[in-house]
């Protein structure tokens, strides 16, 4: 039989890791489950520097690792599983994994979000063949090469001027005439040499031999279809894509409440529609996406699921 916990936390990312750290630090058992990495879209960000009395020139995964400390000095279990499937429905909630079953009496859903795919004929294929979509894991590869990002907001913005450190000329491709990011981020942005524009333009399709190696760029006010061929001597370039997160919340559907895009419905204390259920972070509805947010989130959830158990005893 398993062991059932008083809470488990689906998702070791800055609202997962808050949750964990405040049901441990409540004294409840919990068990965080997560398939990869800690961190979540945090732990491929190169530079933080709007986190409340964060470190200088601190970055996602130096972050990330303290918060993982934290849960662990208040006694927060970790298990590495991919969650198959899930049953709410009773007082005990059961989840499925790929290499066993958790059973507790709430849970917190951390999923988050994952990359917003850029859209274009052929992405598929040349994925990590010139596509990505970390610039911190992938700049090294495209080493005095021509990069092209292609996004407009805070995210896009802030890892072309990441990825200038690497590459020999970035070309930030948006289509609109103007950048949505923050006028502090645009501004480096403008005085960075490296950096070039490319205003109201989509990429179309993209194409190459073995690795990614031309593109067709389309005007989105004229229709003009204009193609990128890399350097001769390079043979190919690099595409990142920063439009946007898509929630990783396929696993939840016809169960927990969601908007159309599949972003899950809580009231101001994280509760879903069904109780002993919470989301916190990236997987919510919410009007702010950033570390802040997701960790007062995951802390908010682990609080009111306290409160939850303690209604139960």
């Amino acid at each position: 039989m398993s062991k059932l916990y008083d809470v488990i936390v689906l998702g070791a990312g800055p609202s997962g890791l808050a949750a964990g750290l405040y049901a441990g630090r409540s004294r409840l058992s919990t068990l965080i489950v997560e398939k990869g990495q800690d961190g979540g879209q945090i732990a491929i960000t190169n530079e933080i520097e709007n986190y409340p009395g964060g470190v200088v020139g601190d970055s996602g995964p130096s972050l990330i690792a303290r918060m993982t400390e934290q849960t662990k000095k208040f006694g927060a279990e970790r298990v590495s599983d991919v969650i198959k499937s899930v049953d709410f429905s009773g007082d005990v909630k059961k989840l499925v994994g790929a290499k066993g079953e958790y059973e507790a009496r709430c849970v917190i859903l951390a999923t988050g979000a994952f990359p917003r795919p850029i859209g274009c004929k052929n992405e598929a294929k040349y994925v990590g063949k010139g596509i990505s979509f970390c610039a911190t894991c992938d700049a090294s590869f495209f080493e005095d090469f021509e990069v092209y990002v292609v996004g407009g907001g805070d995210a896009a913005v802030e890892e072309a001027m990441y990825l200038t450190k690497f590459a020999r000329k970035v070309t930030i491709i948006h289509r609109r005439d103007e950048l949505r990011a923050a006028k502090s981020i645009q501004e480096k942005a403008f005085k960075n040499p490296k950096m070039n524009f490319m205003w109201n333009s989509v990429v179309d399709e993209v194409d190459g031999d073995e690795i990614l190696s031309s593109m067709v760029v389309k005007n989105t006010k004229t229709g003009e279809l204009t193609t990128i061929k890399a350097d001769p001597d390079d043979g190919m370039f690099g595409l990142f894509g920063f439009i946007g997160l898509l929630p990783n919340s396929h696993l939840f559907e016809g169960i927990i409440d969601m908007d159309e895009k599949g972003y899950i419905k809580t009231d101001d204390n994280m509760h879903t529609n069904i109780p002993g259920v919470y989301a916190a972070g990236d997987i919510r509805i919410k009007s702010l996406r950033q570390v802040v947010t997701a960790a007062a989130d995951g802390a908010i959830a682990a609080t009111q699921a306290e409160k939850y158990i303690a209604n139960l005893k």
